[in-house]
């Protein structure tokens, strides 16, 4: 089973970059993050005729996630984050897919910190570990997947030493999530690939991606249970080199059955 997250910096706007990625490496389940379209305008038509049924969360202009399966409609669990009811961003929906909770998030990104966004980020953190260990204990198969707005380590983000006072790399946000993944959760990339430079996010400015200039912010937490049956993973850097790409890549991960 191949999952896979993309930040798609706009459904709409990316389509078809979307669609295109969606026929080159045909995941089973796609959990997507910065929709940026308000619910009703999810294009809900053009991803079932890609073969793929659909739950959204939209958001006019802003946030969003999706999550995408080839088997059948998701089951959805939730499309919201548990812990502040006045928390009006959409950023969190959660389902069941071949008997796998799946939850898609897009945390916040904090800058510019400190400041009001940072300390959303922190809570939005807090709440996000609270959920965690809730899933994690039920011992179900669970994945946790998206784009997290932070950099764990410093072989993560290209010159680490240009990032120590941005909301993603500070210790603050470094710090919660280890702490979220030390309730057991496995860092499926890095579990693959230990000590490798591996990158999700390349900026528009500058050259980046040509540059190999970028950061890791896409990740994939696994529960206990899902840990031994993880096979392979890695990024679809070409994605992001499309013209008019978003500017994350694609990353997947595949399970055995």
């Amino acid at each position: 089973m191949k999952i896979a997250t993309y930040n798609i910096n706009g459904v709409n706007g990316h389509l078809s970059v979307l669609l295109n990625w969606l026929k080159a490496s045909a995941p089973d389940v796609a959990c997507l993050q910065e929709l940026k379209a308000p619910q009703e305008k999810f294009p809900e038509e053009a991803i079932f005729d890609a073969g793929y049924h659909a739950i959204w969360h939209g958001q006019k202009s802003w946030n969003g996630v999706a999550i995408l399966s080839k088997h059948g409609h998701p089951e959805e669990i939730r499309r919201a984050l548990p812990g502040d009811d006045e928390d009006e961003h959409s950023r969190y929906i959660e389902a069941k897919v071949n008997g796998i909770t799946i939850g898609c998030l897009y945390l916040p990104n904090g800058n510019p910190a400190p400041g009001p966004k940072f300390d959303y980020k922190l809570k939005w953190f807090e709440r996000l570990t609270v959920h965690a260990a809730e899933l994690f204990a039920s011992g179900e198969p669970v994945i946790l997947t998206g784009d997290y707005n932070v950099m764990p380590t410093e072989i993560d983000v290209y010159k680490p030493e240009r990032w120590v006072d941005d909301a993603l790399f500070r210790p603050e946000t470094r710090a919660a999530f280890h702490k979220l993944v030390a309730q057991g959760w496995t860092d499926a990339i890095r579990k693959l690939y230990p000590d490798e430079v591996i990158y999700t996010f390349f900026d528009y400015f500058r050259n980046a991606f040509e540059r190999n200039a970028g950061l890791r912010i896409d990740h994939f937490l696994l529960s206990k249970k899902l840990e031994p049956k993880l096979k392979a993973g890695g990024v679809d850097r070409f994605a992001r080199g499309w013209e008019k790409s978003s500017d994350h890549a694609p990353v997947w991960i595949e399970l055995a059955d």
